[in-house]
């Protein structure tokens, strides 16, 4: 009798495989689990770079200087120009325009208050807007520049 070799694998290196496999797979779970336990909310990180982005782009919008001449604007839905923002902070949680209260965003508030300052780049005179947010996760702070064009 020609018994012919077969190829393939036997069913013990099949079950020292999946246990090699197992216990390298169990190793790498603990090791995601810990450093996922450890780390910061990004979902509160994100939500507290959201408003400062938010609040920076709304103030760069504005005019570099007030188009009406005086100081008009009183409230933030009055703002005209980028100064008008200057020492301007939240203490009750995030508020809209129109200083009605966001759901949700209790926790978060414009703070320490938003600084503006003159700057040069090379010879463009520029303002300095500095946003602070301070959440739950922290205080995250954005700059961005406003010039007269």
């Amino acid at each position: 009798m020609n018994r012919s070799r077969s190829r393939g694998f036997t069913l013990i290196e099949l079950i020292i495989f999946i246990v090699i496999v197992g216990v390298a797979m169990a190793g790498i779970l603990s090791v995601f689990n810990t450093s996922v336990k450890s780390s910061a909310d990004p979902m509160v990180r994100k939500q507290t770079i959201a408003i400062a982005e938010s609040l920076l782009e709304e103030i760069l919008q504005k005019e570099y200087v007030n188009p009406s001449g005086g100081n008009t604007g009183s409230t933030r839905a009055l703002f005209d120009d980028v100064d008008q923002y200057a020492g301007y902070s939240t203490s009750g949680g995030m508020v809209d325009v129109s200083g009605t209260a966001v759901t949700g965003l209790g926790s978060y508030n414009i703070s320490p208050a938003v600084t503006v300052s003159t700057a040069t780049l090379g010879s463009l005179s520029v303002k300095k807007i500095t946003v602070s947010v301070t959440g739950p996760g922290g205080t995250i702070s954005l700059s961005g520049y406003r010039g007269n064009y």
